[in-house]
């Protein structure tokens, strides 16, 4: 169990009131750093800071005798809600990573914006940290403005405040925080390769292919959720029609039993396929986001790692920073792993989704066979009721999109599998 309280921020000791933030005097700028420069630090268990690197150092603006031995405290900002780092922590607590954007300031008093990459390990806890650059960036701040007033004015406590802030995040589209972590990080990571003009690898790129791919795929099959949900009022227009032709509407009337089943089976797999939080829709997607977000940890820690070089040719004691250098590595591996294991689940469910669009073509086969009845019992009326003719004219048309959807659906499926393929040639 962590020993802390769930307000602070991983690296806080909550009994050390030394070098606070409000000791620091106050500063309305911000410090100046370029998209290649990265943060790293780790601490130990406590949150005490244990290395650090000459980034950290210089955009900090201590000396290294300043940090070690402290807590993190010494670059938190008041302006940071409590509610984010009780999210950390609960986070830190089941053993999980977590990506956020924190406003750290300078022992001057300046501020700076990092997104930040943190885990727990065996010793404590590492951080890496970019220069955030997206548009996301600006959302989320607003977002930490108004909890930190919250928590100003309102009194709400710090697990109150991380309940608000999934909430926010929920509000700018994502499912949960683990879908916003791959999103920020992917995100951030497309921006920072653009601005140092540093070109994404082939597994990036193709989990962030994987993603978009899966997003479209969504979208197809809320368009398919929208048509089912529309042609369920044809069945009981049927039965209407049917009543009111009397004797002659008994054809009819056996034809909307059986399209009414027909409509009940889509229906259900459209539920297994993608209501819910364990439909197999959700564990593509969600092992997709996992597996984005992994290879960005990848990429920055192989950036970390380059950025490490420099560190170690200039430091006297040189040890250390080999020692992080190759332990960065190793977390490099595990990311790597990792990915791996999520790419095994997305085969696993894309090809399950492939047998199941099988299912769904056999129940739009069924449909091409009651709108041929409907045609002939149509025909069979002639001039005398135009209403089964708009039913037919109905059927044709929501068929026809089905249909449509339903190959969209097949090909960015087969589009999936060929990109986990090629990552399983690049691994």
């Amino acid at each position: 169990m962590l020993a802390r309280h769930s307000s602070e921020e991983p690296g806080m000791s909550h009994h050390d009131t030394t070098l606070t933030p409000q000791s620091r005097g106050t500063s309305s700028s911000e410090v100046p750093f370029e998209a290649g420069e990265l943060f790293f630090s780790r601490t130990d268990k406590r949150g005490v800071i244990q290395e650090g690197n000459s980034t950290f150092r210089r955009i900090a603006g201590y000396q290294w005798e300043e940090l070690k031995g402290a807590p993190h405290k010494l670059v938190r900002h008041p302006d940071m809600p409590k509610g984010v780092f009780q999210l950390m922590w609960d986070r830190f607590g089941r053993g999980e990573k977590v990506v956020a954007y924190v406003k750290n300031r300078a022992k001057d008093g300046r501020f700076y914006w990092v997104i930040a990459l943190s885990w727990p390990i065996a010793e404590g806890y590492i951080s890496t940290r970019i220069k955030p650059m997206s548009p996301l960036h600006a959302k989320v701040e607003a977002i930490y403005k108004t909890l930190r007033t919250a928590e100003q004015e309102e009194g709400i406590t710090p697990a109150e405040s991380a309940e608000r802030l999934l909430e926010a995040i929920c509000g700018l589209g994502f499912s949960d925080y683990d879908a916003f972590m791959g999103h920020a990080l992917r995100q951030e990571l497309e921006c920072n390769s653009k601005a140092t003009r540093t070109t994404l690898g082939p597994m990036q790129q193709r989990f962030f292919a994987m993603y978009d791919t899966i997003l479209e795929l969504g979208e197809e099959v809320e368009g398919l959720v929208d048509v089912i949900r529309a042609i369920r009022t044809v069945p009981m227009n049927m039965r209407i029609l049917a009543s009111r032709l009397e004797n002659v509407g008994g054809p009819i009337s056996a034809i909307s039993v059986n399209y009414s089943q027909m409509l009940e089976e889509m229906s259900t797999w459209i539920k297994d396929f993608a209501v819910g939080p364990d439909c197999t829709f959700a564990r593509i997607r969600g092992q997709i986001l996992r597996g984005q977000l992994l290879v960005c940890a990848m990429d920055i820690q192989g950036r970390m790692v380059e950025a490490f070089e420099n560190d170690i040719a200039a430091a006297p004691d040189k040890a250390a920073l080999q020692s992080d250098r190759a332990g960065l590595l190793r977390e490099a591996e595990n990311f790597h792993e990792e990915a791996q294991e999520a790419l095994k689940i997305i085969e696993k469910e894309v090809r399950r989704l492939s047998r199941s669009v099988l299912d769904m073509k056999r129940y739009v086969t069924g449909l091409s066979s009651t709108r041929m009845m409907c045609k002939i019992e149509s025909a069979t009326l002639g001039d005398s009721d135009t209403a089964l003719a708009g039913i037919v004219e109905q059927l044709d048309e929501r068929q026809n999109e089905i249909e449509r959807r339903l190959a969209r659906v097949v090909e960015m499926n087969t589009n999936i599998q060929g990109h986990s393929a090629m990552l399983r040639t690049i691994a």
